[in-house]
Order: structure tokens, then C-alpha cells, then sequence
């Protein structure tokens, strides 16, 4: 199992944890109101950021009035404005992170951003100077049920899958390039298949192993990046090993 499908996982634990489930419901209400605002409006079927939006709120079982009030929080043209921006940087140990944030105020977003690295030790890097170290993708996570995996594999395959892995879970994790995120989206939806997730992701080239204690370390400072409400995500090329897994 690679290490981000290994991280999904976690992220899919932590996030089951009611001190985490109103932290993922604020990022999932941002996500679905920028969505409208800047994806093409309120219907999902002409939006494919909100529709993906949308499915990614269902999969966190976040009710379907709050799920509402965001596409109507999108529609109000009164309603705040928010950026999205991106931040890079290296932690102790030449782990690489690269954060993505949705924000209204972005003095305040980078000062925390910045404050963050600071306070670990690390540094905030000019934007761009890890581009070269993460590749941007697409990854599903889809419940296995009662699919056949050789010949859902076999579908998925025209629709651009790269990588399909099975998680000790019953989770399907499937990778796509970028530019086949929207085919395999619909390929899932004309299976009848409902993904828990589905989002464009920076999946690293290459991972770097640390010692439990080095890696338990970065792991805090990847929950500190991700407890702040402009941040929306978090990726790394910390290597999930199953040492730290378990421990997780």
C-alpha cells in the first residue's frame, strides 16, 4: 500500500473523531461555497467542482442542511470573497510540505503559515521551488462493497486509472493524472459508484523515511497546519511507514 494511500486512511480515521468532524465540515462548507462562486454556478450538473464538492460532503457524512446552506452561501453575492493561495516550505529533516488555503484575509493566512514552519523549526520557501517534487493527481476513494476488484479495475482503466490499491479498510484508492480527473468521475458515476472522495492531490516523486520519533514530530506539526481554518490541505513526502502507521 503507498504511503498516501496510507495517509488517506489515517486522514479518514482522524476525521471520524467528532474534535476533527467540525474542522472537516468548515474546510467542506469553504470548498462547496467557493465551488459556486467560482465553478459555474449552483447546479451541480453544470459544476463539476461542486458536484465533486458535494460527493466529497456526503462521503464525511456531513448533513444535507448544511450541505444547503453552503451552495446558498455561494449564491450570495454579498457574501465574502475568498482566495485561494499556496504555500511551500521545508520541515526538520528536508520533509518537504506544500499547504493549500482558501482565505478572506491573507495577511493573516500567511502569517500563520509562516508562524507554523517557524515554530518547528523549518522555513517557508518561495512559490514554486517544490513544484518539481510533487506531481498534481487525481485520487478516489471508493468503499469496495460488493465490487469485483478485477473487473472494476478493468473499467476503471479506460477512464484513466494509474493505480488502483486496496486498503485493510475496504477502500479502493484509485490514481489518475490531472487531466483525467473529470473522466474518471464520470466513469464512477455511470458504475453507480459513489466515492467516499475524490479530490486533486500533490502526491510527492519521492518520500523520505524517518525514525518514529523524527516522523511523530512532523506528523504534530502536519495536525498544526491542518487545524487552521484557512488551511484546506496538507501534503508531504514523509513516508508513511507501517511503524508509524500503527502508532497513528
Amino acid at each position: 500500500m503507498s504511503g498516501h494511500s496510507k495517509w488517506s486512511t489515517i486522514k479518514r480515521k482522524k476525521g471520524a473523531a467528532d474534535a476533527k468532524r467540525s474542522k472537516i465540515f468548515s474546510k467542506l462548507i469553504k470548498e462547496i461555497t467557493v465551488a459556486v462562486k467560482e465553478g459555474g454556478g449552483a447546479d451541480p450538473d453544470g459544476n463539476p467542482r461542486l458536484r465533486m464538492a458535494i460527493a466529497n460532503a456526503k462521503g464525511a457524512s456531513m448533513p444535507k442542511d448544511n450541505i444547503e446552506r453552503a451552495i446558498n452561501k455561494g449564491k450570495d453575492k454579498d457574501a465574502a470573497s475568498f482566495t485561494e493561495l499556496t504555500y511551500e516550505g521545508y520541515l526538520p529533516n528536508g520533509i518537504a510540505v506544500y499547504v493549500e488555503c482558501t482565505t478572506d484575509n491573507t495577511q493573516r493566512t500567511v502569517a500563520n503559515v509562516r508562524s507554523v514552519f517557524t515554530r518547528a523549526g523549518g522555513s517557508l520557501s518561495t512559490n514554486g521551488s517544490l513544484s518539481f517534487m510533487f506531481d498534481r493527481k487525481g485520487v478516489f476513494v471508493v468503499p469496495k462493497g460488493e465490487l469485483d476488484q478485477e473487473e472494476f479495475e478493468m473499467e476503471l482503466i479506460d477512464a484513466g486509472a494509474e493505480e488502483l490499491e486496496l486498503d485493510d479498510e475496504g477502500f479502493f484508492h484509485i490514481t489518475t493524472s490531472m487531466e483525467d480527473f473529470g473522466t474518471m468521475a464520470k466513469k464512477l458515476e455511470e458504475l453507480g459508484v459513489e466515492p467516499e472522495s475524490a479530490e486533486l492531490q500533490r502526491l510527492p516523486n519521492d518520500t523520505k523515511t524517518l525514525d518514529l520519533e523524527s516522523a511523530q514530530k512532523i506528523i504534530k506539526v502536519i495536525d498544526q497546519f491542518e487545524d487552521d481554518d484557512d488551511v484546506q490541505k496538507v501534503f508531504h513526502n514523509l513516508e508513511i511507514t507501517d511503524e508509524l502507521m500503527g502508532e497513528m
